[in-house]
């Protein structure tokens, strides 16, 4: 699927990328994690063709420069950075819909099932939308296609909750017929998505470790939770999860993948917590 040999690129005298060696299998889940100035973003733009460099990189047996329009076919790409696009959703979605040669009802449905009805922003500019709803646009042009690889750099940073699950069912979705790399600083946001980690430190690969594979995708988790006392700040938060209470007992279910996240979060209100309950639903 993904071939790099002995790949480096450098800004002058700045080498971010350093003789980087790997192979991805197809059907295989990245996480590329490591710190801002790590490399994952120029790796990233290497993939797409957008950046030439040294040494030999493949996609699907095509080299990203060479074969870059029709590699961008096969590939769905959620950006960290919403691009300033002024053009308006629909002239956006219906660009995109050309170009993968798919009506663009499709993205409307995908953008649907994250919570974003595009009929009632169709008309506004992509650059005058709110941060999460960028974010729904661009996951429903990247997943409302048939890729056989996904890049995705911090593809959930600004969804809501809910739309994160639906983010979790879509990826499960194309399990087994699309190839993963999922980019983020912190491996807690991604662990649960991915069977393979990457990590990248001052261009060079540090860590390239296999993981347990045994969280579903699209599975979810009923969480109780018992309050010592009502505390608004708690309160509003875990409403903002799903949970619903009466002030002091609160129970909801959140995806199975945003576990660890949903335990950070209660890790800021640790005093306020005398009992948690959390059991996986089948």
């Amino acid at each position: 699927m993904i071939e790099l040999r002995h790949v480096t690129k450098q800004f002058k005298k700045n080498v971010v990328l350093d003789d980087l060696n790997l192979s991805v299998a197809a059907g295989e889940r990245i996480a590329l994690i490591g710190s801002n100035g790590a490399g994952k973003t120029t790796l990233i733009r290497c993939l797409l063709g957008e950046y030439v460099h040294t040494g030999e990189l493949s996609i699907l047996g095509l080299n990203p420069r060479r074969n870059r329009a029709d590699l961008l076919r096969r590939i769905g790409f959620v950006p960290q950075l919403p691009p300033p696009l002024r053009m308006s959703v629909g002239d956006l979605l219906r660009f995109a819909g050309e170009l993968s040669g798919i009506e663009a009802a499709r993205f409307d449905t995908v953008a649907a099932q994250l919570g974003l009805d595009v009929a009632k922003v169709r008309h506004l500019p992509f650059v005058k939308l709110s941060g999460g709803m960028k974010q729904k646009i661009l996951i429903a042009v990247a997943l409302g296609r048939d890729c056989e690889l996904l890049i995705l750099d911090e593809p959930a940073a600004n969804l809501d909750p809910e739309a994160r699950h639906a983010f979790f069912d879509l990826l499960a979705e194309r399990l087994g017929s699309a190839t993963m790399l999922i980019s983020s600083h912190r491996l807690d946001e991604v662990a649960p998505l991915v069977n393979r980690v990457l990590e990248l430190d001052t261009g060079r690969i540090v860590l390239d470790d296999r993981v347990a594979d045994d969280v579903a995708l699209a599975g979810r988790v009923l969480c109780r939770l018992v309050l010592r006392r009502t505390e608004p700040a708690i309160a509003k938060t875990l409403a903002e999860w799903g949970l619903v209470g009466d002030g002091l007992a609160w129970q909801g279910a959140i995806a199975g993948p945003d576990r660890l996240r949903f335990l950070g979060m209660l890790a800021r209100y640790v005093g306020v917590l005398t009992h948690i309950e959390m059991e996986e639903q089948a």
